[in-house]
């Protein structure tokens, strides 16, 4: 599942929507960190201008936010919780890949704290308001990323699950999550719910989008939590599927 360059702005122009977006449709506590805009328009105008030399960034034209249990490298990393923050030296793997492949990332956003809860106000920062109705919660534990992409200042958003942290959201706003098969995608450099069962995961308005980028973070090498995808491995159902529909 692939989306096409065609139908996208530059990245100056993306950048600039995304900005207006943030200050129009306020949820500011959607956000723990945005970087500063001098810094985002600058690093979307050198990205405009590697796509206009003939290099190949397939996501390049696309904003997304991170969860802040992830590393951004320039961002804190403090899971929802300010005594704990830390500075990553790095980009998670996840992140790193996206950004080769031409993705600009906004900021971090907020959670339930250290991604425990499936209602988005268990946090410091207060509770995450649905993108349709501020009365009713957004869902968690990933409940920033779900509403950004939701009210469309990004195009797309990541996560985490564990227990169904990168779904619910995603169901409680109307989006599309995308868990991909545990491990497809390495869990280095982000902060452990339960490090055997956490996975990335990613927030966008249709499904074909949501495919193409986890398709980007699972390439590579497979890293820290991560393992090799098989080549013969089937990737959707065939073209007959079989449902089974159990009897009440």
């Amino acid at each position: 599942m692939t989306t096409t360059r065609t139908n996208r702005t530059t990245a100056v122009e993306r950048t600039r929507r995304a900005l207006a977006l943030l200050a129009e449709r306020a949820r500011p506590e959607a956000w723990i960190a945005v970087r500063p805009e001098t810094e985002l328009l600058a690093e979307a105008a050198a990205l405009d201008a590697r796509v206009a030399a003939g290099e190949a960034l397939p996501l390049a034209g696309l904003v997304c936010a991170v969860k802040d249990n992830i590393d951004v490298a320039g961002l804190p990393t403090t899971a929802g919780c300010p005594g704990y923050a830390y500075a990553p030296e790095r980009d998670a793997p996840a992140v790193a890949r996206l950004r080769a492949a031409g993705a600009l990332v906004v900021g971090k956003t907020a959670l339930d704290q250290f991604a425990t809860g499936l209602v988005g106000t268990r946090s410091p920062h207060g509770p995450v308001r649905s993108a349709g109705d501020p009365e009713r919660v957004s869902g968690g534990s990933s409940s920033g990323s779900a509403v950004a992409v939701a009210v469309g200042v990004v195009d797309f958003a990541l996560g985490t699950d564990t227990a169904g942290s990168g779904r619910v959201p995603a169901a409680f706003q109307g989006i599309v999550g995308v868990k991909p098969t545990l491990g497809l995608v390495p869990t280095e450099g982000v902060v452990p719910a339960a490090r055997s069962f956490d996975c990335v995961t990613v927030f966008a308005p249709t499904l074909g989008l949501a495919g193409e980028v986890a398709g980007v973070m699972a390439e590579g090498a497979p890293g820290v939590g991560g393992r090799a995808w098989p080549a013969d491995a089937p990737l959707g159902a065939p073209p007959a599927p079989v449902v089974a529909v159990p009897a009440e």
